[in-house]
C-alpha cells in the first residue's frame, strides 16, 4: 500500500485561491491573530477604525458585509468572498451587516505589531479631516 492510497488524492485539486495580495511591510516581532466576528441582522458593525499594527485579511463565511475602506468605494462582500485592508493609517469605515434578515459571520487574520493596539477607533474630528478621501 502506498502513502497515496492511505491519504487519498483529493488534496491535489482541493486548493482554490480566493485572494492573493502583497502585504505592506511587517514590523519586527509581529504576530498573527485570527478571529471570527458575528453580527446579527442589520447590525452596523464596528465604528470607523484602523489597524495600526499591520494588514488584515478576511473571508465572509455567512451573510453579506458592507465594506468600505478609505479611498475605495463602498461595496458588499458576500459569503465565499475575501477582503483585505493594508492597516496602518487607512481608515476602515464599515464592516456592518448588509442584510436585515440574516446574520453575518466572517473570519479575519490580522498581523499585529506588539507595540501597537490591534484596533483604534477614529474620532469625529479625524473623520472630518479625512472627508476628501472618501469617494
Amino acid at each position: 500500500m502506498t502513502s497515496e492510497t492511505t491519504t487519498g488524492s483529493a488534496w491535489r485539486s482541493a486548493l482554490t485561491v480566493i485572494q492573493e495580495v502583497t502585504p505592506p511591510f511587517l514590523p519586527e516581532g509581529a504576530h498573527a491573530m485570527t478571529v471570527v466576528i458575528e453580527y446579527p441582522p442589520g447590525d452596523p458593525g464596528a465604528p470607523p477604525h484602523r489597524h495600526p499594527g499591520g494588514p488584515a485579511f478576511g473571508y465572509v463565511i455567512e451573510g453579506e458585509m458592507r465594506f468600505e475602506l478609505e479611498g475605495e468605494a463602498p461595496r458588499v462582500v458576500r459569503a465565499g468572498e475575501a477582503f483585505w485592508e493594508p492597516g496602518g493609517d487607512v481608515i476602515h469605515y464599515s464592516d456592518g451587516n448588509h442584510r436585515d434578515d440574516a446574520a453575518l459571520r466572517f473570519v479575519v487574520t490580522m498581523i499585529c505589531d506588539p507595540n501597537q493596539p490591534m484596533l483604534v477607533l477614529v474620532d469625529d474630528d479625524e473623520l472630518h479631516s479625512h472627508r476628501d478621501r472618501r469617494p
